[in-house]
């Protein structure tokens, strides 16, 4: 029995969600802990692509049991919608295999109608670059304490007691501020009503569910959404999500004690993405940059938008290591490095004069620093076909104790490729040494 945590250390994108697919096969129980349908996991399996947002990347497995904690904010249309995705696909999900928490707040129509339109009345350069999906109005609602969760969905007089609450002082806001349309209240309620028959039998109280599995012996998988720098707390804020995205977000976000996590599991892109906008003080815009976005095929699940591309950045996958306390590293697309030499890594920032090992909390010393690298010799064999480290040419192995070697702790995984058969797994964090 363990319990494992995957997160991001960068800034999201860095493909989790192959990476819990691959554990998952080792797993009873999958959770996703936090975030929204700002999250885009991207799989690969049997040449066939799926894409999720909020449906745990454990669901392709018929005997594992995936559950969608608390911290989740959730929009119903997008989970029926991937429901129906699946179903497709002939994979009819029951409740044998999708539990959603009680106490996960609902996005409703008037965040989204918010999100868009606060992002639209900011000028240029004051732009967060939001999904315009509502996650960041539905985590004020929740921290105002005026949020709709799903256990409200089973009581209709509740329901639209919140609702229309809310919509009055919504709809001023939009009207009035943001010089938007405002939202009918009595349509919202005939929506949410019919996506509330749909989904009821899939509530429970998660934390339960969750401590059931441990005292039967199971092995639970915990599913980060986004990435370290992404963190509300912990990021390159203002330019963040609005959750906890590092590990301790697991505990919260299920209901479940730290004292239960024994591994977690930072996944690191071999080199770094970000989408939209904020500082990347690693970021390539010259040929090797457009290399990587191309060869890397890097646009962004969820938004479709193209990603920025850069040398890894040591120092971020140092506050990564700290702010999770991460075990092991799962280094992820280092075939897409293949026929760069030299290859670069940052190894510490300058800033102003002054060596910096963190990443800075004031935005205007992160735009002004300058990375530090650290030359390594590239390699110009193709590593798709390589099923064991052994495989790899020199140089590819040498890149990989060179991240070690910054990080500080031990690889777990190894991705060569999209698929699930172009993986080399090392170690498996459910066995315990």
């Amino acid at each position: 029995m363990s319990s494992v945590v995957v997160v991001g250390t960068q800034w999201g994108d860095e493909g989790k969600g192959k990476i819990v697919d691959i554990l998952t096969g080792h797993a009873d129980v999958i959770v996703r802990f936090q975030g929204g349908n700002n999250a885009g996991h991207t799989l690969v399996v049997g040449g066939e692509k799926f894409i999720f947002h909020l449906i745990p990347s454990g669901i392709l497995y018929e005997d594992k049991l995936c559950l969608i904690g608390n911290g989740v904010v959730l929009d119903p249309a997008v989970l029926i919608e991937e429901l129906e995705r699946l179903k497709d696909k002939g994979m009819d999900i029951s409740t044998k295999r999708l539990r959603i928490s009680q106490n996960a707040h609902i996005i409703m129509p008037y965040h989204r109608a918010l999100d868009y339109a606060k992002e639209a009345s900011k000028s240029h350069g004051k732009k967060i670059g939001t999904t315009g999906r509502g996650i960041g109005p539905c985590y004020e609602d929740k921290a105002s304490r005026c949020g709709i969760r799903m256990a409200d969905l089973v009581d209709s007089n509740v329901f639209r007691e919140k609702l229309e609450e809310n919509i009055r002082e919504k709809n001023f806001i939009l009207t009035e501020f943001l010089k938007a349309s405002p939202l009918d209240a009595g349509a919202i309620y005939n929506e949410y009503m019919g996506y509330a028959e749909r989904l009821v039998n899939f509530m429970d109280n998660i934390s339960i569910v969750v401590d059931e599995a441990r005292k039967a012996g199971k092995n639970i998988l915990f599913e980060g959404a986004q990435g370290a720098q992404l963190d509300i707390d912990h990021g390159t804020y203002p330019f963040v999500t609005s959750s906890n995205t590092i590990a301790g977000s697991a505990c919260t976000g299920t209901g479940i004690g730290p004292s239960k996590i024994d591994a977690v599991v930072g996944v690191c892109k071999a080199y770094t993405t970000r989408v939209g906008a904020g500082p990347f003080p690693t970021e390539l815009n010259d040929d090797i940059g457009a290399r990587l976005q191309k060869k890397g095929v890097e646009f962004g699940a969820t938004t479709g938008r193209r990603r920025r591309c850069g040398w890894l950045d040591g120092v971020v996958l140092q506050d990564a290591v700290r702010l999770n306390g991460l075990d092991y590293l799962a280094i992820t697309k280092l075939d897409v490095l293949s026929g760069i030499d030299p290859i670069k890594i940052c190894t510490s920032y300058e800033v102003n004069g002054h060596r910096r090992l963190a990443m800075p909390v004031n935005i205007n010393e992160i735009e002004a620093a300058t990375p530090v690298y650290q030359g390594c010799k590239g390699w110009h064999e193709e590593l798709k076909g390589a099923r064991s480290l052994d495989d790899m040419p020199k140089a590819a192995l040498d890149y990989i104790k060179t991240i070690e070697e910054i990080a500080g702790i031990p690889t777990m995984l190894v991705s060569v490729g999209p698929s699930r058969e172009e993986t080399i797994l090392v170690k498996n964090p459910f066995e315990r040494s």
